[in-house]
């Protein structure tokens, strides 16, 4: 089996709800990161051969085929090829997978895997609710399903609030969680350590002033312990805030995969090698949980064990999944999410696999390590486990 390789990895930066990407439409954000990647290369445009776009809101906006409006809003020529996917929040990671299983099987030589999300333009949960509004239809889940599982609804919130009453999590530890991501988040801010994976985006301020957006949003500078403790729980009994749960976020990311002989024929520079991929699924009630089985069997794939693994990103959905998995898994606190994530970063959904999976790349090259590791919970139950290799 051929290699893959990550020759650019981009994202923008984080919007909040209404905030600096409001007037992005969805097409034009991914057309954005299409551009950067292509620009990084330094590969003609030409010989991308299809780009694979993660989405979950596939509605409105991002309706229509979002993956082919982004080429068509970018710079790739018409010959260019995409699909759009859907894997909930895992849809960009798996278009990672795909790209990645293109180019070993040897059917593709350069792939971009890609997501995009506006969040603010296409409400979470606009594709259910709209069709609900006008009468149509009884919503995703047919009463099968649900006699099967016992349950009236599948909850990602509700899976949060079993994950922490399973492991005694109370909610300081969840606080004090979502604190650290802000803090991290912030240092690498100033630090610069993402000054090189967001693509400038222009956008007009509250004052009608034009400026270039390269900040996250959502990171909280000033955060503080008192701060947090004054959220309002989710639940009356629960441990769940607003705090302690991933951002509503715009952005939009991407990486592009090439072959060992696109490596040679285009004169590319890899940044990494993509070294293990893992998909699994488990019990789509509590929903969250699926990171740990999935992290096991990639590294027992690999033939690695998490002392190995230099870095890692296990999406903060809510505070629970990243704290559930370092119990499970015993992975060092000091190498997950070294920059923060969904907590203090901003969740654009569909984009937020290769938004992960650029930070994590950049990272590892920054800061001189080799072994990387991503994962993400997703909807139904499923996780995607990708690791790479930094080069």
């Amino acid at each position: 089996m051929g290699a893959a390789y990550i020759v650019a990895a981009a994202r923008t930066a984080g919007g909040k709800k209404g905030g600096a990407l409001k007037d992005w439409h969805p097409a034009d954000l991914g057309a954005a990161v299409l551009d950067s990647l292509v620009e990084h290369a330094g590969i003609d445009p030409a010989a991308v051969e299809d780009v694979i776009a993660g989405c979950v809101g596939q509605v409105g906006e991002q309706s229509f085929h979002i993956g082919r409006n982004m080429v068509m809003a970018s710079s790739l020529p018409d010959h260019v090829p995409a699909v759009t996917i859907d894997r909930q929040c895992g849809s960009s990671q798996q278009s990672v997978h795909f790209a990645a299983q293109a180019v070993m099987s040897g059917t593709q030589d350069v792939v971009i895997a890609a997501g995009v999300e506006s969040m603010t333009r296409v409400p979470m949960g606009l594709a259910v609710m709209l069709p609900l509004q006008a009468g149509i239809g009884k919503g995703p889940w047919p009463q099968s399903i649900l006699e099967r599982y016992g349950v009236t609804e599948f909850s990602q919130f509700t899976g949060a609030e079993m994950i922490a009453r399973n492991y005694q999590m109370s909610r300081e530890e969840l606080d004090a969680f979502a604190l650290e991501s802000h803090r991290r988040a912030a240092a690498a801010t100033e630090r610069g350590d993402f000054d090189q994976e967001i693509v400038p985006l222009a956008v007009v301020d509250a004052d009608g002033n034009e400026r270039q957006h390269t900040r996250d949003e959502g990171i909280r500078f000033d955060a503080s312990p008192e701060g947090f403790a004054a959220l309002k729980t989710l639940k009356p009994d629960g441990v769940i805030t607003a705090g302690n749960a991933s951002q509503i976020c715009d952005g939009a990311s991407g990486v592009m995969v090439v072959s060992e002989k696109a490596l040679k024929d285009h004169g590319l520079t890899p940044l990494a090698r993509i070294d293990q991929l893992t998909v699994t699924a488990g019990d789509p009630v509590i929903m969250l949980m699926e990171p740990i089985p999935a992290t096991r069997r990639a590294l027992e794939r690999s033939g690695r064990r998490i002392e190995d693994i230099d870095l890692y990103e296990v999406n903060e959905a809510f505070a629970p999944v990243p704290l559930a998995w370092l119990r499970e898994i015993g992975g060092d606190p000091e190498r997950l999410n070294v920059n923060g994530g969904a907590i203090s970063l901003g969740h654009p959904l569909g984009a937020s696999g290769t938004k992960l999976m650029t930070t994590l790349v950049h990272a590892l090259r920054k800061q001189g390590k080799r072994y990387g590791l991503q994962t993400m919970c997703e909807g139904g139950g499923i996780a995607n486990v990708t690791i790479v290799e930094a080069l």
